[in-house]
């Protein structure tokens, strides 16, 4: 792996929470710029534990790191011209605005602009990972062990639930977690156990995870301890192992599993883009949760960060490890064709930005 830099600690306005300042330390390999760069994309990374959005793009050769204040975000759906982040009780609406790229934060360094413009109140649904269908928002409802989307009338509308799950309960049964969609409709989702109980998950996290295949509701593959992050790829199912502490790939022919790197936190967020994998890591502290999986056999300390894979060495290449004010990762995403966005979210004052106001032009 490469050397990693060390950047100076990067300061931030007050969470949404009442912590106070929230000092953020990080480090990242060299090789991290370059490898944006070349696939000329930037990243989004979720963590509920902090409450931020971060995003991660380069400028003028220059890694740039922003965290936005979002209440326990969570899963992330990157679309064409808007991005959906799942949070406590809402799922937040960021609209497109390449007009003013050029003109917010320090002129002339963004390329790309994204604007709140709305959200949807759901209650707390344990939301997890989000997706963007042919038709629809994709949300992941774990609490009602169910995917589901959105209307105006409803806190949701509950599409699909596993075979084994007999009623519609805010019960998180199975831990329903992530989705996979194939030509925009959804094809894979993960569980961590196939229980009909209230939190029946809970005593086979670290054996009883599976794939699911959404529309016949088969098992694809088993036997995963905490698997999330289910993409897929040039007909290749990609999951996280996040029990053991492995990226896999899963032969959907036979249901085996392949243990393709062994990554150095609890892995959790899965973004692909050319021959990489960018992929979120965890310290996994909270032991109710993480207790009692191989992962915390390991004499080493995982860390908190983001692994950047190479998958046709299957080699871990890169690192961008946080050392303090971050613990854990939920979600990342690539924003394809973006170097160094600009988001303005729904605490943009606490965030230390400037109000904008987007108006029609007169007529």
């Amino acid at each position: 792996m490469d050397a990693l830099m060390t950047q100076p600690p990067a300061q931030e306005k007050p969470d949404t929470s009442d912590v106070g300042q929230r000092e953020v330390r990080y480090e990242y390999s060299d090789n991290l710029v370059p490898i944006l760069k070349r696939l000329g994309t930037s990243l989004v990374l979720s963590t509920y534990q902090a409450g931020k959005l971060v995003v991660v793009g380069v400028h003028n050769d220059e890694l740039q790191i922003a965290f936005h204040n979002f209440e326990r975000a969570m899963g992330v759906a990157v679309g064409r011209n808007q991005i959906a982040v799942g949070g406590k009780d809402w799922i937040y609406f960021l609209k497109s605005a390449p007009e003013l790229a050029s003109r917010v934060g320090t002129p002339d360094t963004h390329d790309a602009c994204f604007l709140i413009r709305g959200a949807h109140y759901t209650n707390e649904i344990a939301v997890h990972e989000l997706a963007w269908g042919t038709e629809q928002l994709v949300v992941t409802n774990t609490r009602f062990s169910c995917l589901c989307s959105l209307d105006n009338n409803s806190s949701f509308v509950p599409q699909w639930q596993p075979s084994f799950i007999s009623a519609l309960a805010p019960e998180d049964r199975c831990h329903l977690n992530g989705i996979a969609l194939v030509d925009g409709q959804p094809k894979y989702a993960t569980v961590l156990g196939q229980a009909d109980t209230a939190g029946g998950w809970r005593p086979g996290k670290s054996t009883d995870g599976c794939v699911l295949d959404i529309p016949s509701g088969e098992v694809v593959a088993k036997g995963f301890a905490m698997p999330h992050s289910p993409r897929v790829r040039h007909d290749r199912l990609w999951v996280l192992n996040s029990g053991v502490g492995e990226l896999t790939m899963v032969n959907l022919a036979s249901g085996q599993k392949e243990s393709v790197v062994e990554l150095p936190g609890y892995p959790r967020g899965l973004a692909l883009a050319g021959r990489f994998a960018f992929v979120g890591l965890s310290q996994a502290r909270e032991k109710n949760t993480f207790g009692n999986l191989p992962i915390c056999d390991r004499t080493s300390a995982p860390k908190c960060g983001l692994a950047i894979v190479d998958l046709q060495t299957a080699k871990q290449v890169g690192l961008l490890e946080f050392q303090s004010g971050v613990d854990e990762i939920f979600d990342v995403q690539v924003l394809p064709g973006i170097r160094n966005p600009y988001f303005s979210g729904p605490y943009a004052a606490k965030d230390g930005n400037p109000p904008i106001w987007k108006v029609p032009a007169p007529k």
